[in-house]
This record gives structure tokens, C-alpha cells and sequence, in this order.
């Protein structure tokens, strides 16, 4: 299940942000994977007061989001998706800049996580379950 974690400053969460946010972030993966990822995608915002993020020292004065997306290894070398991981942090970096505007960019930080397979879980179980 590929799984968004964006921390970015509160104060740029007002309330109207955040649905734009999850879907253009939802729209992002689809971009490189189809429709089929959609409903497996899963977007939590983290908002972190300007006062307690510093850049470089001292507190931040740029809106600077961290994106780091969680999804099974497997998945960054599907058939007939060359470069996922390039593909995804480009998709991802646009669709900030798609809700927050241009001047966002070069401050945007994309992690993409490969999660291997045996090393997560739902409901207590291994997934996807180890081979017999």
C-alpha cells in the first residue's frame, strides 16, 4: 500500500489546503502507476509550527515540504515502468508545486522508501505472507 507522509509547516494548512493536497499527491502515483493505485493510496499531513522546523540553523522561513513515500520495493521495478523512482518524486514534486505554486520547488524534499517484502504487515500478518 503505498503510504504519503508530508510534513510541512502548519501554517500552510488552512482548512481548503488538504483536500487539494491528498489528491493531487493520490493523482501524483497514479501518474506512474494507473488507476489500479488509487484506492490503495494513503496520505497523512503532519503539520509542524514554523517556529519548530529549522533550515540551515535556524527557523525555517520557506515553506520546505518532506514527502516521504512508503511503498514495497517490488514496486520500483514493475514491467513497463522504467525509472519509477525518478518518475515519482518528479510526479510528486509537481504536485506540490501543482497546490503551493512554483516557488515551492527547490525547496521540496521527495524520500521514496522501497519497503522489502516480508517487512510490514496488516492485521498482524506478514505481507505478503512468506512462501511455503
Amino acid at each position: 500500500m503505498p503510504h504519503f507522509e508530508v510534513r510541512i509547516h502548519e501554517e500552510e494548512l488552512d482548512g481548503e489546503v488538504e483536500p487539494k493536497l491528498i489528491l493531487a499527491l493520490t493523482d501524483a502515483l497514479v501518474r506512474v502507476y494507473g488507476e489500479r493505485a488509487r484506492p490503495m493510496a494513503v496520505v497523512e499531513l503532519f503539520g509542524i509550527p514554523r517556529h519548530r522546523w529549522g533550515i540551515g540553523g535556524a527557523p525555517a522561513a520557506v515553506n520546505a515540504p518532506i514527502v516521504s513515500l512508503n511503498l514495497r520495493e517490488a514496486a520500483l521495478s514493475l514491467p513497463g515502468i522504467s525509472n519509477a523512482s525518478t518518475q515519482l518524486i518528479t510526479s510528486v514534486t509537481d504536485a506540490l508545486v501543482e497546490v503551493f505554486g512554483e516557488s515551492v520547488r527547490p525547496h521540496v524534499t521527495v524520500y521514496v522508501v522501497g519497503v522489502p517484502a516480508g517487512r510490514s504487515g496488516v492485521g498482524g500478518e506478514v505481507d505478503p505472507p512468506p512462501a511455503n
